[in-house]
């Protein structure tokens, strides 16, 4: 096995195990945010309890969403590209979360956002260039 095939091997393993990661955490956060009472969730997070209902469900849908789209189009190989636009719509969603939270005052909260934010703009730059996963052929 050559140089170049071993960090290709090393990158696609990493990729893998930051979409798996990611989707979780997203999964999670996702069905609680859509599934839970907003009390309990404004006892948990503080912020739910200050936003409309209605948004607080859209966001839980949207990570939802975000951890299907990180695994299955690359799982299947049925327009894998999907995944990088769902690490990318993540990459948008930790900018605004880390822009709610700096202006509330929430420090605490920007790490997480930092931290996911940049693990979901490896996952986009890595399915992009380095191990981009090939859609089936037909």
């Amino acid at each position: 096995m050559t140089q170049k095939n071993k960090t290709s091997k090393a990158m696609n393993i990493s990729l893998w195990a930051a979409q798996v990661i990611l989707a979780v955490a997203f999964g999670m956060a996702g069905v609680s945010k859509s599934f839970s009472p907003i009390p309990e969730l404004a006892a948990q997070l503080v912020w739910p309890g200050d936003i409309p209902e209605f948004l607080v469900r859209i966001i839980g849908i949207s990570e939802l969403a975000a951890a299907v789209g990180l695994l299955l189009p690359s799982l299947l190989r049925i327009k894998p590209k999907l995944t990088v636009w769902a690490a990318i719509g993540l990459v948008v969603v930790m900018v605004l979360a880390l822009t709610f939270h700096i202006v509330r005052g929430e420090m605490f909260a920007i790490p997480i956002n930092l931290g996911f934010g940049l693990v979901a703009a490896f996952i986009a730059w890595g399915r992009t260039k380095k191990a981009p996963i090939q859609p089936k052929t037909k």
